[in-house]
């Protein structure tokens, strides 16, 4: 029996149009499909009838399929001739593990290819048509996690990530984040520096908040959040802050006053 050949896939930050042509194409043409909980239905509904579907998500403390026994299947479905869709969301090598599935896939001398997808912080800015880059208000962008395994604690360059000259995006971040804003606080980043936090982004059920690295935690605790919570923090977010700001003002304006 030929061996088949397995396709890291991203899925992109939720916004089924925002799929590549060549992971439409790959989807649709996959015998197999094994896929992570950030993948939403809208894509997964895009596969063809009769397709194998495995779910092997994960979350916070939450590890059904531990991520040997994802690597395992991976390479039992190609060496069975399947040809395997392992779609993620984002981008399969940003935080996404792909990466070690590639090396196991190697090991085992089955073939892949690697889709990259559109990872959450160029849809969620571009959703809010805020650069993650700009002349004049940062010269660069670094994306980092704001999570590691079994709760330990975070291990981070704060010094050089407290830059006020570069866009930092903080992924899954949420449950570390006041330790998060009070390393970059205590590293000298100003407390008044703009935050744009993300959740769902590029997808119907977004949702956006506004504050200031300061007022940030004080803020999410106001707002009841489901899902991954993305947070790019720099001047570039100031952007996002006059948007919203100005949405807000004009929506007040529309409502009428009744005497």
């Amino acid at each position: 029996m030929a061996v088949g050949k397995v396709y890291l896939v991203g899925a992109g930050p939720g916004d089924p149009e925002l799929l590549t042509l060549k992971a439409v194409r790959t989807i649709r043409e996959a015998d197999v499909v094994v896929y992570d909980r950030l993948v939403p239905q809208s894509i997964l509904d895009t596969i063809a009838d009769g397709v194998l579907q495995i779910n092997v998500g994960k979350q916070a403390s939450f590890h059904p399929v531990p991520q040997d026994e994802i690597n395992g299947m991976l390479v039992r479905l190609a060496r069975a001739g399947r040809t395997v869709v392992r779609l993620k969301g984002g981008d399969p090598f940003i935080f996404g593990r792909g990466s070690e599935e590639a090396a196991e896939l190697e090991r085992a001398g089955v073939a892949y290819e690697v889709i990259p997808g559109i990872t959450a912080a160029q849809g969620c800015a571009a959703a809010v048509r805020m650069p993650l880059t700009h002349r004049g208000l940062a010269s660069g962008v670094r994306f980092v996690t704001g999570h590691r395994k079994a709760n330990e604690p975070l291990d981070l360059d704060w010094k050089s990530l407290a830059d006020p000259e570069t866009t930092l995006v903080v992924y899954m971040g949420l449950a570390n984040i006041d330790e998060i804003v009070g390393k970059l606080m205590a590293e000298g980043l100003p407390g008044i520096t703009p935050v744009l936090a993300v959740c769902q982004g590029t997808t119907p059920q977004e949702r956006r908040i506004c504050a200031h690295l300061e007022t940030l935690p004080a803020a999410l605790k106001d707002a009841t959040l489901s899902g991954p919570v993305l947070f790019i923090i720099g001047r570039v977010a100031a952007i996002a802050m006059e948007r919203e700001e100005r949405s807000d003002a004009e929506n007040a304006e529309a409502i009428p006053v009744v005497a």
